[in-house]
């Protein structure tokens, strides 16, 4: 992965060039554990830490709309890059970006939406003046003006590491950093800034020295950008719009015009889906985060009715799309309340393959699944296909968000809700 660094008119931008993009994406659900907002959105968020922390997280209604938005954008994101538009590209690659363009904007809608309820609400009032700004900020969204992409910059977009941002302003070197964490067996990148106060809301600063701290190295290494010689283009402002009471959640803009979305505790789901997105170590985290489900969540989990998009799997992709899509490997499940189920994968150009079928609870959280009803369908014709599939279906975990299952093959799958059926 190529990683470079732009550091024009104020603002400091990260781009990451991976060298092929590749990975799966993600939902989220299950009744108990945590706290849906009334009206149903999308959500996301970033941990590369553990999955799962077991502390007190406190968020209001409305910053839980804002924390459903972004695990919405993580999810959805990832699924239309990484799984149905594989397949696209086989027919034509430049559907890969229209349909990124129109989930990104779609997702986009639901963060700002909720960034705006929040910085009409009142947080804390002065946040410069609040010792709850301090500390270590995980970054977990924000736009970036001036690109072709309605999202313009999500940090869930990047897949292999974290971004942070430490601000410290009591002390007699106030400094603003961000922190770009590789992995923790790599190591990080800091670029530093002098920072000081202009008032309640507003810190002003100035990039001043950055450095490698690799593991396999016993020194920093210099990160080689002249900031003397950048002269004002090196300078700054960051405005705290919304600070939350529990000192939890902050959004600031930046000169630039950027907003940046950032959290100090996430809650597993957020970790969940963080390490979802780097492709590593992810049935021991699904494994960690059902553990602790189980020991808070009262009720069995439900089959929810809703359009759901499978985000990652267990199973590696085979060569065929068509033995992927018949096993659920990529597509949507469309789960509805009368005992049907239709798996669903857009191909190219008005094609799709489904692939109807029904289901029946056979256990506290098992269900049995016949799917028997295949086709290649364009527009309102349809050339049917024989295939069948009878599954045994474990639910490991759901909420309105997203779900986690066992099925075909003993395969764990994660799926997100998203917006072809409201969820009522």
């Amino acid at each position: 992965m190529a990683l470079t660094f732009h550091a024009t008119n104020t603002s400091l931008h990260l781009n990451a060039h991976p060298p092929f993009s590749s990975g799966k994406s993600l939902p989220c659900s299950s009744s108990k554990l945590f706290k849906s907002s009334p009206k149903r959105k999308t959500c996301v968020v970033v941990i590369r830490s553990s999955v799962v922390q077991e502390q007190d997280i406190s968020f209001t209604d409305e910053e839980n709309q804002l924390v459903d938005a972004l695990i919405g954008i993580q999810g959805r994101g990832r699924s239309a890059s990484s799984q149905q538009l594989n397949v696209c590209m086989q027919f034509a690659s430049f559907l890969k970006s229209y349909v990124i363009l129109l989930i990104e904007f779609q997702v986009l809608q639901d963060v700002e939406q909720a960034v705006k309820l929040l910085e009409g609400l009142q947080g804390i009032p002065d946040p410069t003046d609040s010792s709850l700004i301090e500390g270590r900020w995980q970054l977990m969204f924000t736009t970036r003006p001036g690109t072709a992409s309605p999202i313009q910059r999500t940090f869930v977009g990047v897949d292999f590491f974290s971004v942070f941002q430490e601000i410290s302003l009591r002390t007699n070197d106030p400094r603003v950093s961000n922190i770009v964490k590789f992995s923790e067996a790599i190591g990080e990148l800091k670029v530093e800034a002098a920072a000081s106060i202009k008032d309640g809301k507003q810190i002003l600063f100035r990039f001043d020295r950055a450095a490698f701290s690799l593991k396999f190295l016993p020194f920093k290494v210099p990160y080689p950008v002249p900031f003397r010689l950048l002269g004002d283009e090196a300078k700054g402002w960051l405005d705290t719009t919304y600070l939350s009471p529990s000192g939890n959640l902050r959004i600031s803009r930046g000169n630039k015009g950027t907003t940046f979305v950032l959290q100090k505790k996430t809650e597993p789901r957020q970790g969940l889906l963080s390490v979802i997105s780097t492709g590593t170590g992810v049935a021991e985290a699904i494994d960690e985060f059902i553990s602790l489900n189980r020991k808070i969540a009262k009720d069995e989990p439900e089959l929810l009715e809703g359009e759901w998009q499978m985000i990652w799997s267990s199973q590696v992709e085979t060569d065929s799309w068509l033995e992927n899509a018949g096993n659920g490997l990529m597509g949507k499940q469309i789960v509805n309340k009368n005992g049907q189920l239709k798996f669903l994968v857009d191909i190219a150009l008005g094609l799709r393959f489904s692939m109807t079928g029904t289901f029946v609870k056979s256990g506290a959280n098992t269900y049995d699944v016949t799917m028997d009803d295949a086709a290649i369908i364009a527009g309102p014709f349809g050339y049917p296909m024989e295939m069948g599939r009878k599954i045994s279906l474990q639910l490991l975990y759901s909420d309105e968000k997203m779900r986690i299952t066992r099925g075909y093959n003993d395969i764990l799958f994660v799926h997100i809700l998203s917006d072809g059926l409201k969820q009522k």
